[in-house]
């Protein structure tokens, strides 16, 4: 059974039915029944036409699922609209249900979470652990979402600002989780700017293009964390920078500025030092406050104090970073990292160890365990 082939049909299949007149929310139930049928049947009876074969299952899953009385009256027409036997047309629909799934009505964490149901094919349990919250709650969110978009047509897609939003989170869990999405996530992002003229869109294509550059040398062998300061620059994909930096340039050049373009510009900056130490780090600040000015992201302002460390000192990003809510996620490993800039190792070391506790995926949890071992070992001394 390949898994890696069912969820790439997945959206064309729940394309075609919601084009036939299926709702969106019972098309996506439908395709998910088919999807279980296929595990279950394949592997002893493969079919030559795998496509074909899950669109007939999932109408006829559809085609069950709506005995109201006013489907039951409809059946007869609705049986002779049934997919005809033979190869089902090659139609990428991915990019518009990607529309239908930021719905402007849903907030961008539901519209993430639907399209990794619906469109990217992972399971409720998959998504659950990807934000960190029981399997329950994720259930009735994505729930809450077919429901907000069940009678939203493909005449009546999400706005570009919303679909841009779910992408980069979508790239952003395909590039840190387990399940690999940030290359699909850069393909329709390339099919997103062919069709539209728009810089944010190309800002954001750069965005993703630049951190992808760096993705080989983000792990050591063993499966540890490389910090950007320590990654090994000789296995940064030059071709995937050059395209990056070239795309970023032509979107600043219009002189509509963005956040994301604004990231890319700060990813571009990293990508340009060929050491850690030749960083432009002041540049990355002033980036960083445009950045700041176009969100007000709590966030944004975080990293911002790390910049500041690197430009001004770790005493000043200290400074900056006393201005910001200490509940904030990643605050406490910042703290420590700027605290053993500033040559406070025991403080550092005892960050290190609140800031593992609190880490949001395992990854993350080992490296900043192994820091404060790292510290406490040289205080031991």
């Amino acid at each position: 059974m390949n898994e890696v082939l069912l969820r790439s049909l997945t959206p064309s299949v729940l394309g075609i039915l919601v084009r036939r007149g299926a709702d969106f929310a019972a098309a996506e139930d439908a395709v998910q029944d088919a999807l279980v049928e296929a595990v279950r049947v394949w592997s002893a009876d493969p079919p030559r036409d795998p496509k074909g074969w899950l669109v007939t299952v999932a109408w006829r899953r559809f085609l069950d699922a709506t005995r109201s009385d006013a489907a039951r009256r409809r059946r007869e027409d609705r049986v002779d609209e049934e997919p005809a036997p033979g190869p089902a047309p090659a139609v990428d629909d991915t990019l518009q249900l990607y529309f239908l799934c930021a719905h402007p009505s849903l907030t961008p964490s539901s519209a993430v979470a639907l399209t990794l149901r619906a469109v990217g094919g992972l399971t409720t349990r998959q998504i659950a652990q990807a934000y960190l919250v029981p399997e329950a709650t994720m259930a009735q969110r994505i729930s809450r979402a077919k429901r907000t978009v069940s009678g939203v047509r493909f005449d009546q897609p999400g706005d570009v600002a919303t679909v841009l939003r779910v992408l980069y989170l979508v790239f952003n869990e395909g590039y840190s989780g387990d399940v690999d999405l940030a290359a699909e996530a850069i393909r329709l992002t390339r099919q997103l700017a062919a069709a539209i003229d728009h810089p944010e869109v190309a800002g954001l294509l750069a965005l993703m293009l630049l951190h992808h550059a760096r993705r080989a040398a983000r792990t050591a062998p063993d499966g540890s964390l490389v910090p950007l300061a320590e990654q090994d620059r000789g296995r940064w994909d030059t071709e995937s920078i050059g395209e990056g930096v070239e795309i970023l340039q032509a979107a600043l050049a219009r002189d509509r500025l963005g956040e994301f373009q604004a990231q890319a510009a700060i990813a571009a900056l990293h990508a340009d030092a060929r050491t850690a130490e030749e960083t432009d780090w002041v540049q990355i600040v002033e980036w960083y406050d445009e950045l700041a000015r176009l969100t007000d992201s709590p966030v944004v302002r975080l990293n911002r104090a790390v910049a500041v460390g690197e430009a001004d000192g770790p005493r000043a990003g200290l400074a900056a970073l006393a201005a910001l809510d200490d509940t904030l996620p990643r605050h406490t490993a910042v703290a420590a990292y700027l605290h053993e800039r500033d040559g406070d190792l025991t403080t550092a070391a005892q960050l290190y160890t609140e800031a593992a506790q609190k880490a949001p995926n395992l990854a993350e949890r080992d490296h900043l365990t192994r820091q404060a071992a790292r510290l406490n070992a040289r205080g031991a001394r």
